[in-house]
């Protein structure tokens, strides 16, 4: 993936990663809440989806009353080794490059204008507009503050699953977060927490349309950037592998050894790749209609 490291992180990043872990704030199912009681190890770490997965599932997601510590803003960074610098400046550029594009495509394609998200760096523990996040939950979007929350440390996850932690697999993590707030602007993401609350017994189903319609978001900008050259087919590779490494059947095999597709929250490795190779291919919203088609893979010809 063509860019160059350097310079300093976006107007659009919130670096935690020089406070003392955040404030505690509870969330409204005690523990550490809204990612505490299901699976915990198993989906949390596929890019966030636990977050919305459990804030369908009837879980506040409303700022905690138990916040205590000051917002760190961009308070310098302590301790940064090369390759966690690195790292950071990737999120910094992918941050940019996914909000300009989207800044451009969904006025275009739907009408709206798009509202930039922030990007919040932490390390280990912090609190965001839906309680505590803590680094093994893995990156989330958190459509109370609108926010997504990244340590950087979960690029070592990511291997761990099999996946690729190269460029463009990390960008394709950082994507995938800006999907959720894509929908959330579409209004999306409120329509699927009506209907889960309506139809409890439709909740995952509900939760993996909605993480495979982020990972096509993702693909319509991968789409941008390979009709600007910054993206190659060896990129796109990455960021397949990445997204088969974060799919319910493969992490649930991992993890314990036997898979269970009724548990799914987002979606099996196919799927996963099936719908961010859509968006890549087609470069539209339209072309992310999830709902419409229950989540089944799509084939490389289909057309909304």
């Amino acid at each position: 993936m063509d860019w160059t490291p350097g310079g300093g992180l976006s107007g659009d990043i919130e670096d935690r990663r020089g406070s003392s872990g955040g404030g505690g704030g509870g969330f409204g199912g005690g523990g550490i809440g809204i990612v505490g009681f299901l699976f915990l190890l198993v989906i949390s770490l596929v890019t966030g989806r636990n977050y919305i997965g459990s804030y369908l599932s009837g879980h506040s997601s409303s700022p905690s009353t138990q916040q205590s510590a000051p917002a760190a803003g961009s308070r310098p960074v302590t301790s940064e080794s090369p390759q966690e610098k690195r790292a950071a400046q990737l999120v910094s550029w992918t941050l940019d490059d996914v909000q300009n594009t989207w800044t451009k495509l969904l006025p275009a394609q739907t009408g709206k204008n798009y509202q930039r998200s922030t990007l919040v760096l932490f390390r280990g523990r912090t609190y965001s507009g839906c309680g505590t996040a803590q680094s093994q939950s893995g990156p989330f979007y958190c459509p109370a503050d609108e926010k997504v929350y990244i340590d950087l440390s979960f690029w070592d996850e990511l291997r761990r699953l099999g996946g690729s932690n190269a460029d463009f697999a990390q960008a394709y993590v950082v994507a995938h977060e800006l999907g959720h707030h894509v929908q959330d602007l579409l209004g999306i993401e409120r329509q699927v927490r009506q209907l889960s609350a309506q139809h409890p017994s439709e909740r995952n189903r509900l939760s993996v349309d909605l993480e495979l319609q982020a990972d096509c978001f993702a693909g319509v900008w991968a789409h941008s950037t390979a009709q600007r050259n910054i993206v190659h087919d060896s990129d796109i590779a990455a960021g397949l592998q990445a997204a088969a490494s974060v799919g319910d059947d493969h992490i649930q095999r991992l993890e314990r050894g036997t898979v269970s597709p009724e548990s799914f929250t987002h979606g099996s490795s196919a799927q996963r790749v099936g719908w961010f190779k859509r968006g890549f291919q087609q470069g539209t919203i339209a072309a992310c209609n999830t709902f419409k088609t229950g989540g089944a893979v799509p084939t490389t010809d289909s057309a909304e």
